[in-house]
Formats: C-alpha cells, structure tokens, sequence
C-alpha cells in the first residue's frame, strides 16, 4: 500500500470550506500526513491582452485577500496538525491544483465537490471531476453538502 506522507487540500474559503479542513485533518491524523491548504485565485486574463487597471487592481486585492484567509486558515489549524502550511497562486484552478501536487510530490489530493449537476455541471465543468482525471497522485473527492 502506498504511503500517505503530503496530502495537498485545495480550498476555496466558501462556506463549505470548514467541513473539507475538519474531515481532511481527520484524514491527515490517521497517516500522520503534513497537509498543505493550497488556494487558485483566478486570473481575468483581460481581452487580447489587455488589462484594464482596475482589473488588475481587483486581481491584487484578491490576492491579498486570500492571503489573509489561508493565514487564518492555517493558524487555526496548527493545534490539530503538526505540519500545516498554506500556498495561494494566482492561475487556472485545474492547471494549478496538478502542478502544485506534482512539483511537491503530493502523495494525494483531497479535495472537495460543490456538488453541480445538470446545465451548471455542462456550462461551468467541474474542478474536482477535472482534477481526478488528471492528477498525478492519489485523490480523494469529499462532499460537503451530505
């Protein structure tokens, strides 16, 4: 059986977000695994190139913001997991999530679902379905609705 030492956990500081750490650190206990919260703030990539100022001013504040977040995150994590850490990036979730997992070694991926279906699932794709196919490690799908 292969050994679970880094599990990569991508979150997105919906409100969903406190039930994926509690049962991903729950995971992270049992195999003695450090966990890394790992964040994608999208980019709006503007139109032809450009970028108007004051969506690269938006582009900035997310970030900043979701700085903030996973310090939170992480500091209210430390007591429960011994070696927590957090990363955002700015990017494509999807393209993100894998390189993330195969520049560090992940040895899985637990990420959760927002439970789509129908047209939102067709119009929309889904990052977890996205990140299954094609991650380099093992994944584990969580969802926080059931």
């Amino acid at each position: 059986m292969q050994e679970i030492s880094h599990i990569i956990v991508p979150v997105d500081f919906t409100p969903h977000t406190d039930k994926l750490v509690e049962f991903a650190m729950y995971v992270a206990d049992k195999f003695s695994a450090k966990v890394t919260f790992f964040h994608v703030s999208e980019t709006y990539g503007g139109y032809g190139g450009f970028v108007h100022t004051s969506l690269a001013e938006a582009e900035q504040e997310l970030q900043a913001y979701s700085e903030r977040k996973m310090k939170t995150l992480v500091e209210n994590n430390t007591s429960k997991c011994r070696a927590c850490s957090g990363k955002v990036v700015i990017g494509e979730p999807v393209d993100e999530i894998i390189a993330f997992a195969e520049k560090e070694q992940a040895d899985l991926i637990f990420i959760g679902t927002h439970g789509s279906k129908g047209l939102e699932k067709i119009l929309l794709g889904s990052v977890a379905e996205r990140v299954v196919k094609n991650s380099p490690c093992l994944t584990l799908t969580y969802n926080p609705y059931k």
